[in-house]
């Protein structure tokens, strides 16, 4: 329930460059259901994964409307994109990156992940929006509407975890969703219960070649899809895998690389079917506070899916105000990782400090991982403690640094 908003986003992202939303909405439901079933049960972790949010804005704004590629060009991209992951997974380059990176980096990405979706919380119950002076400030009419829903639900949901009431976040969906109904907030959105088709390999080779220029923006927008997917799933494994206590004490991540296999599997089929990246979800911290530890988590999530398929009207019924309790409240539990840092080291607290700030401030997982791993290994190379970095983190740095030129081309 804290993700099934994606069922909605997304096909509306994607429909905004000439896709078919009842198509991608059938993808989405689909690719997010293998990519989920495939975590539980080859993983046995608790983890869903769905089409990511950032992801999905960058190929339709930025590929296909602003640099004016059709959205079969875009998905050539992210199928490329699927079939690397899966070579880098098995190559063990990935789990490789997810174990280099240090301890204290790994907790700042936990509670970064936490405030990042805390703030998305705030955003998707309209307390807090955009101002042209301040940049965001608090909604003048906080107190009222689904600003006012959402508030009564957080306070519901808080008392009821508190009470250690079982669901207490999935009884605060439904009850903020009851609320809203007298508000004109909650309404039903009508369709149609029967599936649509999904796209069949809608691949565009041909129009990669057309060009020179084609085939550079193609080598460009493909490795910013690399970055962004990558590090994003990373901090989400780091980040839930830390709230649930499933890390182990080296700092590992038990069958992390068939965890990134269950995304790259995803992120594949997802591009076959007709729909963006597909990435493990902040949204699965909901499931790890309700006492999930195992695939069986996973793979019910996956069943709940499949079952939306048919029940695309009842799903875009519920308000994003509804989910926003759920949000906040997850948020809140996964910054207690931040505790167990010792902020008198500077070399150690300055890194996790402009993680975390950054993971807000410049609203994306990635960027703040790229500015705390940078950080880190420059303070440490200009206090002569570079013996204490890992080879593995020489080479993010270097990673780091090229995609902020990939950014500048992009541009």
């Amino acid at each position: 329930m804290a993700m099934a908003y994606i069922l909605v986003v997304n096909p509306a992202v994607l429909s905004a460059c000439g896709m078919d939303y009842g198509r991608v909405f059938t993808a989405t439901v689909i690719a997010s259901a293998v990519a989920t079933l495939l975590m539980g049960l080859y993983a046995n972790l608790p983890f869903a994964l769905s089409a990511g949010m950032g992801l999905n804005a960058f190929f339709t704004y930025t590929v296909c409307i602003g640099m004016g590629y059709s959205w079969r060009w875009a998905l050539t991209a992210v199928f490329v994109e699927g079939v690397l992951f899966m070579l880098m997974t098995f190559c063990n380059i990935r789990e490789a990156i997810v174990n280099c990176i240090p301890a204290n980096l790994k907790k700042a990405i936990s509670a970064g992940i936490g405030f990042f979706i805390a703030f998305l919380g705030l955003q998707h119950a309209g307390l807090i929006v955009r101002d042209d002076s301040t940049l965001v400030r608090l909604s003048e009419t906080w107190y009222r509407g689904g600003s006012a829903a959402a508030l009564i639900g957080l306070i519901v949901t808080a008392v009821l975890l508190i009470k250690k009431v079982k669901g207490a976040i999935l009884i605060g969906i439904f009850v903020t969703t009851l609320i809203g109904i007298p508000l004109g907030i909650t309404r039903y959105a009508g369709g149609n219960f029967v599936p649509s088709a999904p796209y069949f390999c809608p691949f565009a080779f041909d129009e990669i070649f057309s060009s020179g220029k084609s085939a550079f923006d193609f080598l460009m927008v493909l490795s910013t899809f690399l970055f962004l997917d990558m590090f994003d799933t990373v901090g989400t494994l780091i980040g839930c895998a830390s709230s649930s206590g499933l890390v182990r004490e080296d700092g590992s991540i038990p069958r992390c690389k068939r965890a990134l296999m269950s995304d790259a599997v995803g992120t594949t089929a997802g591009a076959m079917l007709g729909t963006s990246t597909v990435t493990t979800f902040v949204e699965s911290a909901s499931g790890v506070a309700a006492g999930g530890r195992t695939g069986l988590t996973a793979v019910t999530t996956a069943v709940l899916f499949l079952l939306a398929l048919f029940l695309k009207p009842l799903f875009a019924s519920v308000p994003m105000v509804a989910t926003a309790p759920a949000l906040i409240i997850v948020g809140a539990m996964m910054i207690k990782p931040l505790r167990e840092i010792d902020f008198s080291d500077y070399a150690e607290s300055i890194p996790v400090f402009l993680c975390v700030l950054f993971m807000i401030c410049a609203y994306s997982i990635s960027d703040g991982i790229m500015f705390g791993i940078l950080s880190y290994v420059l303070i440490h190379v200009f206090t002569g403690k570079f013996r204490q970095i890992d080879k593995m983190m020489w080479v993010l740095a270097a990673l780091m640094l090229l995609k902020l030129v990939v950014k500048l081309f992009i541009k």
